[in-house]
């Protein structure tokens, strides 16, 4: 299966099978035991600093507002356990930021709430070349580079929505070779599902197809080669990898 290293990149949905039943408990991945439902993947909206705590530990104040940013559609790529996750640890400390991934089901309008218009969830992570940021943001130039490289934003399989309030006191974890190290639920959220979507089509438009990643809660840190990566919705397995460094001139 091609990595998504491209633009389109098309979602998997396991939207077929019972939220329950997404993954299995424990160390073993659980795939998809059907074909997937393809859906072409467009805009991928992203949201900073959405958890007062993660602001906090980055010394960030908390916004007033929703903080969007974007990533190249070629950002994406899958966490199903049958991939490395190459990564530009030259460039400096690569941070993880474990996020909810909202999946856009139809063209976005005027109060329309997260249960009318998402049709899949997923975890996510937004990998962040933190000592690029920081330069960047000292001199007040965009955050691409920081944020947008090739496998920074690597997803896993889609579920059905469970609907937003099964899904916003719903934990989810990483797990840094073994050890938990981010762990939320939306409930902690700043700005909440409904406010996100209504903000985004707004000021940028929101249709079928779009994504946004919402957020991370506290305890981003670095990654290093040969870490596996484990995200975990409600104690069960939904996605894994392993870093591996590559080159990038």
């Amino acid at each position: 299966m091609n990595t998504g290293n491209k633009a389109g990149l098309s979602s998997k949905d396991t939207s077929n099978r019972s939220v329950g039943g997404a993954a299995s408990r424990g160390d073993e991945l659980a795939l998809p035991t059907t074909a997937p439902i393809v859906r072409p993947i467009r805009n991928v909206y992203c949201i900073g600093r959405n958890y007062k705590l993660h602001a906090a530990e980055l010394g960030n104040a908390v916004p007033s507002e929703p903080m969007v940013f974007m990533k190249p559609s070629h950002a994406l790529t899958w966490l199903d356990g049958q991939h490395t996750l190459s990564l530009p640890l030259h460039k400096g400390a690569v941070h993880h930021e474990l996020e909810l991934v909202l999946r856009i089901g139809r063209q976005v309008e005027s109060g329309m709430t997260a249960d009318e218009v998402v049709d899949g969830l997923a975890l996510g992570i937004d990998f962040t070349l933190r000592d690029v940021q920081d330069e960047l943001k000292k001199q007040g130039h965009p955050w691409l580079a920081a944020k947008g490289f090739l496998h920074s934003a690597p997803l896993t399989p889609f579920m059905a929505y469970p609907g937003t309030e099964a899904t916003i006191h719903t934990p989810f974890q990483l797990k840094l070779n073994g050890n938990t190290v981010q762990q939320g639920a939306a409930s902690d959220m700043i700005f909440n599902f409904d406010e996100l979507i209504q903000y985004v089509a707004i000021h940028y438009g929101l249709g079928e197809g779009d994504l946004i990643f919402t957020g991370t809660p506290a305890g981003v840190g670095a990654v290093q080669e040969g870490d596996t990566l484990e995200l975990l919705w409600n104690g069960a397995c939904a996605g894994k990898g392993v870093i591996q460094t590559t080159e990038v001139k």
